[in-house]
């Protein structure tokens, strides 16, 4: 019988440059499924932040008019990479329709390579926070691991090499960037409207209000929205380590927990085709601002 800690001795048995797909896998779908997507909302919700960043997503109205759609996209393709690994057809097809979307913009290497860092950085100060328990050396050096592969497969230049690199890089972009956009407020504007979409409507408006308790300073400014009092944000706070700790007596899953499964989900109940999931920007049309590009081929190519 696997008792709560042993997932986490398994990992440690593992070598995190050589074994980084397995003790990823293991953390995101086994140890943390529901913290993990979580970090990762809040790490994409941080990118708008950044001025370049948020009035392009402004621009291609993706996120303000087809807001579900572009969630759901976003963590299908991440989640094929976890669920089936960069060397098969489904990880292989899955970066490929990452590649194609973003080579249709006009996006700098810092600016992709920061997204980058949202992803290693943000789920484990998240778990340090609300986690049932706190990410060990072994995984944080197999997130750092796992993302630059991701990165190069991606043409990110300049990744960094360690979770510390990574947390360094993403502080000073933020630090030097973030700031106000109306285009970016207009994303954030939708992003809390759907995440509060998927609660019954006398919910709605908690939702709303917790969401924003959990974003700190820099962030609240950048987006000018009111600093939220102390009842909010401790209540907030405190339900979410309330839950941590009734995690913790829980026994652990026995299977896998993949993005796919979550609720939050909705857009295709039907099934997918990873091949078809995202958009297809053609250039000179909505923010997809490129010239001469090639526009992005149907999902048959």
């Amino acid at each position: 019988m696997v008792t709560r800690y042993d997932r986490l001795k398994e990992i440690q048995r593992l070598d995190p440059e050589r074994d980084f797909l397995e003790i990823y896998r293991l953390t995101v779908t086994y140890e943390f499924p529901w913290d993990v997507t979580r970090a990762l909302e809040l790490a994409l919700y941080r990118t708008y932040a950044v001025p370049s960043i948020g009035r392009l997503l402004d621009e291609t109205a993706e996120l303000t008019e087809r807001s579900q759609k572009r969630y759901d996209d976003t963590a299908l393709l991440l989640d094929t990479v976890v669920e089936h690994g960069f060397d098969t057809d489904e990880g292989r097809t899955a970066v490929r329709r990452i590649n194609q979307m973003h080579r249709s913009y006009d996006i700098s290497n810092d600016d992709m390579r920061y997204v980058l860092c949202t992803f290693v950085v943000t789920p484990k100060r998240w778990l340090d926070d609300f986690g049932w328990r706190r990410l060990c050396c072994h995984e944080l050096a197999a997130f750092a691991a796992y993302y630059r592969t991701l990165g190069a497969r991606m043409g990110i230049k300049g990744i960094p090499e360690t979770y510390e690199d990574f947390e360094r890089t993403l502080d000073a972009y933020e630090d030097k960037h973030f700031g106000w956009d109306e285009g970016a407020r207009r994303v954030s504007d939708a992003t809390l409207a759907l995440m509060a979409s998927w609660y019954p409507a006398p919910l709605a408006r908690v939702v709303r209000g917790a969401s924003l308790a959990l974003l700190d300073d820099s962030l609240l400014k950048a987006f000018r929205y009111r600093r939220p009092g102390l009842v909010a944000r401790g209540l907030t706070r405190g339900a979410l380590r309330m839950r941590a700790r009734a995690v913790r007596l829980l026994p652990p899953r026995r299977k896998p927990h993949y993005a796919r499964q979550n609720p939050e989900i909705k857009g295709y109940p039907d099934g997918y085709e990873i091949a078809g999931l995202g958009t297809y920007p053609t250039p000179g049309v909505r923010g997809c601002p490129v010239p001469g590009h090639r526009p992005a081929q149907t999902p048959a190519d």
